[in-house]
């Protein structure tokens, strides 16, 4: 009898799936949501918006009137494109099939977001992690020998960085794009809610660059939208790979919809920003804890024992995320996406617990 060990992928047998806890009657802050939800008059109008849609047709595979609306709402540059996805996960993945002649290889630095080297794996490409200082800044010098050696088909920068939070250094990208006459640069602003600093009106100044972001960030993480600005030469290849009906009519609708009410979460990510500060500021000064700096909805933070703060924290029903075995310099530090204030005082109080 056929098993799948006789058909499947050696390396992908190996494999783990990608894990996401069941967070059931836990304060969820592993996952860098927003934690408000919509207003409920909003929510109702969304809600009678959502009942007219169609689903019993298909999506439209490409839908001209949402896609005209990002660009306006998102200020995409007028030379620029935008191709849409089910998440960024999903433009990733169209990015790495796309790219995956024979030998060619992804290049970003480490720890990044691990779906950059997942998808890369998936496509049969070569990842090549490149090491952040100890700081968590860009070791731009190794990461130009790296482009240099390597000439990689894909660089990846996250801007800024998950799970570190690190916004890089401009004139280092910069050097980064410069140096990399072979590459695609894919710059990933997910967090740009709370970065507040974009290369998104640059998109158009370069012939190597795209900018891909998500709203799942700003709030809707539930609809799963992610989308890729630039040149319409890079766009028109990787909407050949795209899957035809990728994003489906609810997700339009619903973007479509909140798209006009973006204000609404324009608010909510200002109000994070500022428990971010406070977060931060009341989570650095308790014994043991080492704050890094962070333009994202998240705090990475060092600790004497990530284990046991991880699980006393579990034991107060509240989830955060153990990042010590992801890469040898997050040794001992756990992220902490930035809840609402009721949240991060529960989450506060419960690090008081283990860090005395």
């Amino acid at each position: 009898m056929t098993t799948p060990q006789d058909i499947i992928r050696r390396d992908v047998l190996a494999m783990t799936s990608y894990p996401v806890p069941d967070a059931t009657g836990f304060v969820k802050l592993d996952a860098m949501e927003n934690p408000f939800s919509l207003p409920p008059v909003l929510a109702a109008h969304l809600g009678e918006h959502l009942a007219g849609v169609a689903l019993n047709r298909y999506p439209a595979p490409r839908p001209e009137a949402l896609i005209e609306k990002i660009k306006r709402v998102m200020q995409v540059p007028a030379a620029c494109d935008v191709l849409l996805g089910n998440g960024s996960d999903e433009i990733i993945s169209i990015i790495s099939l796309a790219c995956a002649n024979p030998g060619a290889k992804v290049l970003a630095p480490v720890p990044g977001f691990v779906m950059y080297q997942m998808s890369a794996k998936f496509a049969h490409l070569e990842f090549i992690g490149v090491p952040l200082k100890a700081d968590f800044t860009l070791d731009a010098d190794a990461m130009l020998a790296a482009i240099a050696e390597h000439a990689p088909a894909v660089i990846y920068l996250a801007y800024p960085n998950n799970p570190t939070g690190t916004l890089y250094d401009e004139a280092d990208m910069e050097r980064i794009i410069a140096a990399a006459d072979r590459s695609l640069v894919v710059i990933d602003e997910a967090y740009q809610p709370f970065a507040q600093q974009s290369w998104l009106p640059r998109a158009d100044q370069f012939d190597n660059v795209v900018v891909m972001r998500t709203v799942s960030k700003l709030g809707l993480a539930g609809i799963r939208l992610g989308y890729l600005a630039g040149r319409p030469a890079w766009l028109t290849e990787f909407d050949k790979v795209r899957p035809p009906y990728n994003v489906n009519v609810l997700t339009q609708a619903a973007a479509d919809f909140l798209l006009d009410h973006v204000d609404v979460l324009d608010a909510q990510a200002a109000q994070l920003r500022e428990e971010r500060t406070r977060l931060a500021a009341a989570v650095a000064q308790l014994p043991g804890a080492e704050v890094f700096p962070s333009a994202g909805n998240f705090l990475l933070v060092r600790v004497p024992d990530a284990s046991m703060t991880f699980e006393t924290l579990l034991t107060a029903r509240i989830l955060v995320k153990n990042v010590s075995k992801m890469h040898p310099l997050l040794a001992n530090c756990v992220r902490l996406t930035v809840g609402s204030p009721e949240q991060n005082d529960q989450m506060l109080a419960a690090l008081k617990l283990v860090l005395h």
